[in-house]
């Protein structure tokens, strides 16, 4: 298992100290959001600073960008990073797509499925192999050699796609090479769900399941003091309650034991009442959907929860930490690296 930390985007100039930060405190990679700021350029920053850690795109909205654009980038950045990319894409919602970007979402599943065989056929493309897509969605047919990047000795970067209901678990398990779960997937959630549908998708296609990486963030409480662990309680709620709002995710807290949990902070975010949204969160919340340790006890306790299903995890907390945590983060990235392989 390996460990990365998640950020946004901060401006570039910030990005290549970030990256050295990050290699320096003991992390495998960076996993980078994408919101007010595009993921692409920032990854280009830090890596160009240190080309040794993996870095992935957690993720990058597809739809306003066409499957072509998006297969360069990932191209390029693959070959900046010697092989240490990973493409990892999103559907984002409705309201965003449309009214934010200008964009279509009709049938997101399915045509996130098109967008994901589309680029993978562009990488063909560039390697020299007729570029012959015809999907629902995009019908790439044109590349000759003076608009291709052209080959690079290098594999394919990995594409992956956030994924939430069964549907689309079942479909990154037949075409992507990875997941990227959600953050409030609690490991009751993995197993009914995650594993055994990426499985059922990877069967379509014939392969392994355990050729389709599970990328998953945690939260985590942390502390040696009241203070910390308050601290990290409150910001845990506040995160969870922001989650918690969103219906398409009201399965999760329901089949958890927590039934009407998302009704629930609908009703106080349509009031605006936000303090209340994230009073709805109760300490049993917390403790099946966070990760709570001292520091010197967070690596075994992640590694005893994450490492029998988990590729990559992602600690969510530690890209907004200060200094100090931030290295104590590192530490314990460290020793779930060295304690899982």
């Amino acid at each position: 298992m390996r460990v990365d930390m998640m950020t946004g985007p901060k401006p570039l100039q910030q990005m290549g100290g970030l990256a050295n930060a990050t290699k320096a405190a003991g992390f495998d990679g960076m996993l980078f959001t994408e919101g007010g700021r595009t993921a692409f350029p920032a990854v280009t920053a830090a890596a160009l600073a240190e080309p040794d850690l993996h870095y992935s795109t957690g993720i990058a909205v597809a739809f306003p960008r066409s499957p072509m654009i998006s297969a360069q980038v990932a191209w390029e950045l693959q070959e900046a990073t010697g092989g240490n990319f990973r493409l990892g894409l999103g559907t984002q919602v409705r309201t965003h797509i449309v009214r934010r970007y200008g964009g279509e979402f009709e049938r997101p599943g399915p045509r996130l499925r098109d967008y994901v065989l589309a680029v993978k056929a562009c990488f063909a493309g560039f390697r020299g192999e007729q570029l012959d897509h015809h999907g629902e969605f995009y019908e790439l047919t044109f590349l000759n050699a003076q608009w291709s990047p052209g080959a690079i000795d290098l594999p394919d970067p990995l594409v992956d796609i956030a994924a939430v209901n069964p549907w689309m678990l079942t479909m990154a398990g037949e075409v992507a090479d990875g997941v990227h779960v959600h953050p409030i997937a609690e490991p009751g959630y993995i197993d009914r769900h995650v594993i055994p549908s990426v499985a059922a998708g990877a069967a379509k296609t014939g392969r392994s399941p355990d050729e389709i990486a599970l990328i998953v963030p945690v939260t985590t409480i942390v502390g040696d003091s009241d203070e910390e662990i308050a601290r990290d309680r409150a910001a845990a709620k506040q995160m969870l309650s922001f989650y918690g709002s969103t219906p398409n995710y009201a399965f999760i807290w329901d089949e958890a034991g927590f039934e009407g949990t998302t009704a629930r902070i609908r009703d106080k975010q349509k009031a605006g009442d936000f303090a209340g949204m994230a009073a709805e969160i109760t300490d049993d919340h917390l403790a099946t959907f966070c990760t709570e340790a001292s520091w010197d006890g967070l690596a075994d306790a992640l590694t005893q929860k994450y490492a029998a299903t988990t590729e990559r995890l992602v600690l969510y907390n530690a890209g907004n930490e200060t200094p100090e945590r931030f290295e104590k983060y590192g530490t314990v990235a460290q020793l779930i690296t060295a304690a899982t392989g």
